[in-house]
């Protein structure tokens, strides 16, 4: 093991402390980043999936289709409360590290699926059921509202700057794997019950799966060390005690931007990964399973874009990468949704790749810009409001709003012209940032240089 110097910085930064951290170390954190990001989207697309039977456990039988409205409304709660869940962790996570709320927030989680796993339904408990269920969700939703900004302020801060869009990328790698597990998951179960044993107990198979993830996202977790820069945040002393004030006081700018981002990434995913599978069979009258096959196939798409995506970032910068995604989705949206209505199979197959394309782009590349955007002292906090705010507000309601415009305004091309909007968003927003890639996170709102002495200058050790 040899060591080299670090290149000196000049005043208002540090030198970087994630250079100091063993690929070993690296490897470790990237698993622990992202473990907790599959766990939620893998609870949260089993839930989906399952949102039928779901609606006849907890729900009366008396009306299906209430019942069904019941488990979706559940299901939007969980979106509702994340900003709440967003404010506790991210003002935890500045004030008394990373690795802390990474694993209050998987406990979190992996205790709301279990006990969902567990529950009783209607007919044993009576109306307790449904609001146990609400319970639960509720639980999820407020850990949920914590992952995003843990996550990613911790997988930033771990990387070093050179290869920090890549290791951030690893985070929504994580989210569609867990996307692609829920769907394998499900079928699984359909193939190996029939419909009356799934009802009666074997719906409950993969909640329980997943509180055993998370039990191994939290032993994972709690094997990790906080990120060197909110280590040396700690010794310079200047950790922020009150992180939600400082960011609406210090960092507004940065917040907005953040939400301009998180919009455009936010919107684009749940309409191409969630709302694009109904809209294909109902509009475009595609075959379910089609249809399904498809989003499974964009999705695994995904999986080898997002990283190559976080690479490009790396070599070319944030703001080329994300401004030539907004710009080509505000310009192929609507064109793309045209090639859709042709309704045969190459048509669909090339125009939803395109759409996941454009998103895995994004994907890769959004996170590592809104972590370097902030300083350390409110990373976690910016970055948890930012993005509940904007999943509660827009890309929850896109499914619901998209279904009704269509029906207002009979126009199949609806989705098209609101991907196109939500582009401009991202146009503009990317245009108002700094290019970030490279730069140090220990920025100079970090150092109050007049009170605070610099530590002394680390080595970076070469494995």
């Amino acid at each position: 093991m040899s060591a080299i110097s670090p290149t000196p910085e000049p005043i208002g930064s540090v030198v970087d402390p994630a250079e100091s951290v063993s690929a070993k170390s690296l490897r470790k954190s990237v698993v622990a980043g992202s473990i907790g990001v599959l766990v939620h989207w893998f609870d949260w697309a089993v839930y989906a999936y399952m949102a039928g039977t779901i609606a006849v456990v907890f729900f009366p039988e008396a009306n299906h289709t209430a019942g069904l409205l019941a488990a979706f409304a559940v299901f939007a709660v969980s979106f509702l409360v994340r900003p709440i869940g967003a404010v506790i962790f991210g003002r935890l996570g500045d004030r008394l590290g990373r690795k802390v709320t990474l694993s209050v927030v998987i406990i979190a989680m992996a205790v709301a699926t279990l006990a969902l796993g567990l529950l009783p339904g209607y007919e044993t408990i009576g109306i307790l059921a449904p609001i146990l269920l609400i319970v639960t969700r509720v639980v999820q939703g407020l850990a949920a509202g914590g992952e995003f900004g843990s996550a990613a302020a911790f997988l930033g801060e771990f990387s070093p700057r050179k290869r920090r869009g890549f290791g951030c990328s690893w985070l929504e790698f994580g989210s569609l794997l867990g996307f692609l597990l829920a769907s394998f998951a499900v079928f699984l179960l359909n193939q190996a019950f029939p419909g009356d044993v799934i009802l009666a107990w074997a719906w409950r198979i993969p909640f329980l799966f997943t509180a055993l993830l998370g039990v191994v996202g939290l032993y994972i977790r709690l094997k990790i060390e906080d990120t060197p820069d909110f280590e040396q945040l700690k010794e310079l002393q200047a950790v922020s005690h009150a992180p939600v004030k400082e960011v609406f006081q210090r960092n507004r700018r940065e917040f907005l931007q953040t939400c301009g981002i998180e919009i455009f990434m936010n919107v684009t995913f749940y309409v191409v990964l969630v709302y694009l599978l109904t809209y294909q069979e109902e509009t475009i009258g595609f075959d379910a399973g089609r249809a399904a096959l498809l989003s499974t196939l964009a999705s695994a798409l995904g999986l080898i874009i997002v990283p190559l995506a976080g690479i490009a970032s790396d070599r070319l910068g944030r703001k080329p990468v994300l401004m030539f995604a907004a710009v080509a989705q505000t310009l192929l949206a609507v064109p793309l949704f045209l090639l859709m209505q042709v309704g045969t199979d190459s048509a669909v197959f090339i125009s939803t790749f395109g759409l996941a394309f454009l998103l895995a782009i994004v994907l890769g590349t959004h996170a590592v810009t809104v972590v370097e955007l902030f300083p350390t002292r409110t990373r976690q906090t910016g970055l948890s409001i930012a993005y509940a705010v904007t999943a509660a507000l827009f890309a929850g309601t896109a499914p619901y709003l998209l279904t009704w415009l269509i029906s207002l305004t009979h126009d199949a091309l609806v989705p098209g012209w609101f991907l196109l909007v939500v582009g401009l968003v991202g146009v503009v927003t990317v245009w108002t940032i700094p290019e970030t890639r490279g730069i140090s996170l220990i920025k100079a709102q970090d150092l109050n240089t007049s009170t605070v002495q610099l530590p002394p200058m680390r080595v970076a050790k070469r494995s």
